[in-house]
């Protein structure tokens, strides 16, 4: 990952497998189990070969090799795996996960969605922005409200703040688990008074 910018880059996969672990223990996920190393595995490999940084279609299966090299065996790889793919938002916009989910499933996956938002999701957003030559605002440009999954991945001629609307801003209602949703409380209402001081000042009125 040390050629990815900062917003997906190491320390991310160490915050989202330490999220990941803490959610699985509210939820009664024994640290002990084959489930708690599932979820440790997938959630510090789910960004690994991730699309928005490929240079090389072989880098898709640089998780599935990794996980054979290391013995996993194939009912667990195949576990961490399916987590991996079915949990990025593009992947909900086009119904891959749909209603059908493990508990494992269930806390990478808001894992991973509480640290897009709140404080650390907000440095991310526009750090990715900006690796993306983004424009930060730019009024005459609305968020999108019929995404796709083809139309959320091609992201150009879109401002980062419009970022918060077209995802950011839905996750705290997407999450799985009773505690990524008590915790996805405070992020989303750091990220919405956020969002009012930055319009304020770029309207002039703070």
């Amino acid at each position: 990952m040390k050629g990815n910018d900062a917003s997906h880059d190491a320390a991310h996969a160490f915050r989202v497998r330490d999220l990941a672990l803490s959610l699985a223990r509210e939820e009664g996920i024994s640290s002990s189990s084959d489930s708690a190393l599932i979820v440790e595995l997938a959630a510090l490999l789910h960004d690994i070969g991730d699309y928005k940084y490929m240079r090389d279609p072989l880098e898709g299966k640089i998780v599935e090799d990794f996980l054979d090299k290391e013995g996993i065996e194939e009912s667990k790889k195949m576990r961490i795996l399916s987590i991996i793919k079915g949990m990025g938002f593009k992947e909900e916009i086009g119904g891959v996960t749909g209603g059908n989910y493990s508990p494992e499933f269930g806390v990478v996956q808001d894992a991973d969605r509480l640290d897009a938002i709140g404080a650390i999701g907000i440095a991310r957003c526009f750090t990715f922005g900006g690796s993306r030559n983004s424009v930060l605002h730019d009024p005459s440009i609305k968020p999108r409200s019929d995404l796709s999954k083809e139309k959320y991945i091609n992201k150009d001629e879109q401002s980062t703040l419009n970022h918060f609307h077209e995802k950011l801003l839905k996750l705290k209602d997407l999450m799985r688990t009773k505690a990524g949703r008590r915790r996805a409380e405070k992020r989303h209402k750091f990220m919405v008074e956020f969002l009012e001081e930055f319009y304020e000042e770029w309207d002039g009125r703070a």
